[in-house]
């Protein structure tokens, strides 16, 4: 089965230039913890509640602080829509990460990919190998759960 069968191509996207209270009110309109941060249809990061409450709330930052001061952009993690979801479970366990943005070839994105959408598919084991690798304590990244340790 492919990426593109189990993900939600219905994302919502942030821009950069967005305050965080926009993101956040974005986040619980659609019971959400993570929104892709996109230029047009271009990844360009991705902000978490988690980003929210530790890089803004807990500095004291205000609500009309820009997404794009606290989003993750260094390295954001994706996957392609034709790739086999097997793979992009195991990918999950070994970066540490619940959920991936999901790009097409031409790096447009078209969707987002969460365990929860693995566990719906064929092959729900995947989901759950996928979650015992990445809440397996001692790794990189055995901090966070959204893969920045």
């Amino acid at each position: 089965m492919r990426v593109s069968e189990a993900m939600t191509p219905d994302v919502q996207i942030a821009s950069p230039n967005q305050t965080i209270q926009e993101a956040a009110k974005m986040m619980a309109a659609i019971d959400a913890g993570v929104l892709p941060v996109g230029d047009n249809d271009r990844l360009v990061g991705i902000i978490t509640d988690r980003d929210i409450v530790v890089r803004a709330v807990a500095k004291g930052l205000s609500p009309s602080t820009k997404v794009r001061d606290v989003m993750s952009n260094g390295s954001v993690m994706y996957c392609f829509d034709d790739e086999e979801i097997e793979e992009v479970a195991h990918n999950m366990a070994d970066i540490k990460v619940r959920r991936l943005p999901v790009l097409n070839r031409n790096k447009r994105l078209v969707g987002i990919v969460s365990l929860g959408d693995i566990a719906m598919t064929d092959s729900p084991d995947c989901a759950g190998e996928a979650m015992c690798g990445i809440v397996e304590p001692g790794g990189p990244h055995s901090q966070a759960s959204d893969g920045r340790g």
